[in-house]
């Protein structure tokens, strides 16, 4: 399978399912909801039945058997090809090993956050931080249910731990953001407070001197090269989308 083609993290998991043992769908969805796999990757049944049949037409996996129990309907067993053995492998080595931007919202609303007051976005990042407490605190309470309760190993719960880990350093650097701001030690506060009063970007003009100057001469080619300042104050070239 392509590279191009490795966007739907389900495939993966429909694929590491079959790699275990021949299932039918429904199945396989109940196996990836015991196993929480659903908090990780994305799944309804619907999607889960178009996915099946895009990794038969691919090759990945193909029907050994249909079964029918009582009344229910026909149910068709998958079974896991070579080639699909051979690139789960090389899809959960790839995505193990390569880091990826992945366009976070919050990643987003911090690039923007100069178009706020500062002090409204103080108070937005302590409920944020209360709602991350809550969540590690979630995510503390199922993790020690699952190894005390359930005698899950943690080989079981890396994905749960690595999602609490990201928490707790996200909520250290939210609170710490919080008394930059309240305190007025963030770099570039000043300037913050007075654009928030009168709407005024004091980095309209970022650009270095000979930069600016250039411009102001009008040289088409120093102007195509200048770094724009968003509305957010945020920097880009030309050549970014």
């Amino acid at each position: 399978m392509p590279r191009s083609s490795r966007s739907n993290p389900l495939a993966l998991a429909v694929l590491v399912c079959l790699a275990e043992k021949d299932m039918h769908p429904y199945e396989i969805t109940t196996t990836l909801r015991q196993r929480a796999t659903d908090q990780a990757v994305k799944l309804n049944f619907g999607s889960l039945y178009g996915v099946v049949a895009s990794l038969e037409k691919k090759g990945m996996i193909r029907a050994v058997e249909t079964i029918r129990e009582g009344k229910r309907p026909e149910r068709t067993i998958y079974a896991v090809t070579d080639a699909g053995r051979t690139e789960m492998e090389a899809w959960l080595a790839e995505l193990i090993s390569v880091p990826a931007h992945e366009y976070l919202r919050f990643e987003a609303a911090l690039a923007l956050v100069g178009a706020l007051a500062p002090d409204a976005v103080a108070e937005l990042l302590r409920t944020r931080a209360g709602a991350l407490e809550v969540e590690i605190g979630k995510a503390r309470a199922m993790e020690h249910q699952a190894k005390e309760e359930w005698g899950l190993p943690r080989l079981f719960l890396l994905e749960g731990e690595y999602v609490r880990v990201l928490q707790e350093t996200e909520l250290t650097w939210v609170r710490a953001l919080i008394d930059e701001i309240e305190s007025g030690t963030l770099d570039g506060i000043g300037g913050w407070r007075q654009w928030a009063v009168d709407g005024t970007n004091p980095w309209a003009d970022l650009g270095g001197g000979a930069t600016a100057a250039a411009q102001a001469d009008g040289d088409p080619e120093v102007d195509a090269k200048a770094p724009k300042v968003s509305k957010a104050g945020r920097t880009r070239s030309n050549g970014d989308n």
